[in-house]
């Protein structure tokens, strides 16, 4: 009996273990929730100007996923080290429901999945603009209005609610 109380309580603690990563709760006061999201934006446009780098996750070189990894490890919140596991974090947003710390998804260069993120800095009417790490020119914030952009686009999420 107690084994299979202890294999209970084990079942337990590591299926809340896997939560952590999940989307910030609704229940936080939404000021806070801004705080953060203001909190975010500025870590990541600290690093413009970083150069790209396959891998790098810091200022020395990011690629697209590890600036926004390391950007949100600065406020404790735990992604997934790639962008298409990035994708699967969070609530899949409509693009006209976009906000300013969403993460933006695109498929580029003909990929068939998620292969690029980046993190919403402004949205301005039909433009969205968000700080990422691109292979050409490092951590630059670029366009929705960019047609390699419009055309690669694939999915917005939500992670801090």
């Amino acid at each position: 009996m107690k084994k299979i109380i202890v294999l209970f309580l084990l079942a337990i603690t590591f299926a809340s273990c896997k939560s952590s990563s999940s989307a910030i709760s609704k229940k936080e006061p939404k000021r806070e929730n801004k705080s953060i999201v203001n909190h975010l934006i500025e870590t990541a446009t600290e690093n413009i100007g970083a150069k790209y780098k396959a891998g790098g996750t810091t200022k020395n070189g990011f690629d697209c996923s590890g600036l926004v990894f390391t950007t949100f490890e600065s406020e404790n919140i735990k992604l997934p080290r790639s962008s298409f596991e990035q994708s699967q974090i969070g609530i899949v947003i409509p693009l006209k429901d976009a906000q300013k710390g969403d993460l933006i998804f695109f498929k580029t260069n003909k990929s068939k999945q998620i292969n690029h993120v980046g993190l919403i800095t402004e949205i301005n009417s039909n433009e969205i603009k968000f700080i990422h790490s691109s292979t050409s020119k490092g951590v630059i914030i670029s366009s929705t209005k960019e047609p390699y952009y419009q055309n690669s686009f694939a999915q917005i999420n939500r992670v801090v609610e």
